[in-house]
């Protein structure tokens, strides 16, 4: 799997409820090897209910001009939520299925942007 093929998959509960679709993979990188560069490894996917497009980096909590656009941003990405990557069931081909008690994180980044 490439990763533009996870982008605007579809989501659902384990109930299989249709949540909203993958808008955004973040990464982890593991350094305990001591390397510089180490092999990234998918963390989370940000799901939102209404829009199929990226944040553009509105998702960071300092970012907030031009200011009509933070504000356009913020309410069209509302119910959008970040899920771990081992809170995943099953990578379909025709959806993403989040494992029961999977837990709905803020896709919000804290303290960059600033």
């Amino acid at each position: 799997m490439i990763l533009s093929d996870l982008i605007d998959r579809p989501v659902r509960d384990a109930g299989g409820e249709r949540l909203g679709v993958v808008v955004d993979v973040r990464f982890a990188m593991d350094r305990s090897d001591g390397r510089l560069l180490s092999t990234p490894r998918v963390f989370e996917l940000i799901v939102s209910p209404r829009s199929s497009s990226s944040f553009l980096g509105y998702e960071r909590t300092g970012v907030n001009a031009p200011a009509l656009l933070a504000r356009w941003f913020a309410w069209r990405e509302r119910g959008s939520f970040l899920v771990l990557w081992e809170d995943l069931a099953a990578l379909g081909e025709d959806a993403v299925t989040l494992r029961e008690g999977a837990v709905r994180y803020s896709p919000r980044l804290a303290g960059t942007g600033d």
